[in-house]
């Protein structure tokens, strides 16, 4: 499916992980990008300043720092008929930060979500609105891939009922009001400029400098770790592929359908590093799930998503990428 033309693009949470790979992904394509991003200190506002002066200043690259659950803020920076298109990835993240600042989901995924579909509502000339949602809103099913049409009635945290809510919200939009829209469901997605809270990030570091790792659950568990590149490229695919039809809304998983053992992750890490990681067990946390497994046929049908990147490859960059970034 082609492109859309003379595009504004309105990407969400702009400064994080994905939001930033995509931003700059669109921008490399020759996209018109609006980003926004309200740099909590979640995690290290250095981090996503960091990524934000790697986009640089582009001319067609815009950058407002505000909180989109603002509704009045968030409208008086962006114009709704400029937008072709949103991707909405600005989220508050984490499973185990939601149980210690409830709150803050109820702002940013619930109220903010909300925001931004009324944003979509409002935009004459939107195309197409993207938006992340979780693999955690399987909750705890044991049906083995995960797949879209599976029953996710029973989310073991608080961020995952925060997605799987607007997973919900959505469809009634694009019932009432038409609105093309698409949610994906990203599983442990990693790589250079990743998120200091992720295993990937903390494993890293703590092998390289001599720390014990905490590994939950005696090691047994598996995640679908999804390289960023793979990640980067279904969004670009989706986004120029909008759902049609009277109820215009969608749901994809993106993983990279080859779940790994964690204790597989760490002897990647050390194979890389040459050092040894020191394991410290703990029990399976609160809102953890024991695997994730993406079914990725049906955006592998509808937009030929195929992920190419192994755990090896990908956390050979990301380890180079680390080292690099602490050096400086």
């Amino acid at each position: 499916m082609g492109r859309f033309n003379a595009m504004t693009i309105l990407v969400t949470g702009a400064a994080g992980f994905i939001g930033f790979h995509v931003a700059r992904a669109l921008l490399a394509r020759g996209e018109s990008v609006i980003g926004i991003d309200n740099l909590s200190d979640y995690y290290s506002v250095a981090l996503k300043r960091a990524r934000l002066a790697e986009i640089g200043e582009q001319p067609a690259f815009t950058f407002h720092q505000i909180d989109f659950a603002d509704h009045e803020a968030l409208m008086a920076c962006v114009e709704p008929a400029d937008l072709k298109a949103i991707v909405h990835l600005g989220a508050q993240a984490g499973v185990r930060y939601s149980l210690e600042n409830p709150l803050a989901y109820g702002r940013a995924n619930l109220l903010g979500h909300l925001n931004m579909l009324e944003l979509a509502r409002n935009a004459p000339n939107l195309q197409h609105m993207v938006y992340a949602s979780s693999s955690s809103v399987y909750g705890g099913n044991t049906k083995q891939p995960f797949a879209e049409a599976d029953r996710v009635e029973h989310p073991v945290s608080l961020y995952a009922a925060t997605k799987r809510a607007d997973e919900l919200m959505s469809e009634s939009y694009a019932h009432l009001y038409s609105i093309p829209l698409t949610g994906l469901r990203f599983f442990t997605v990693y790589g250079p400029w990743g998120r200091p809270d992720m295993a990937t990030w903390l494993f890293t570091e703590a092998i390289l400098d001599g720390k014990p790792i905490k590994l939950f659950n005696d090691g047994n568990l598996k995640r679908d770790f999804t390289y960023i590149d793979d990640v980067v490229s279904g969004v670009l695919a989706v986004l120029d592929g909008p759902p049609k039809g009277p109820r215009p809304h969608s749901l994809y998983n993106i993983g990279n359908n080859r779940p790994e053992q964690v204790t597989k992750l760490i002897e990647v890490i050390e194979a890389h590093t040459g050092k040894s990681a020191q394991i410290i067990s703990e029990p399976l946390q609160p809102g953890d799930v024991e695997e994730t497994y993406a079914d990725i046929d049906a955006i592998s049908r509808d937009h030929g998503f195929q992920p190419t990147t192994s755990l090896e490859d990908g956390m050979r960059r990301f380890i180079d990428w680390f080292q690099r970034y602490r050096a400086r």
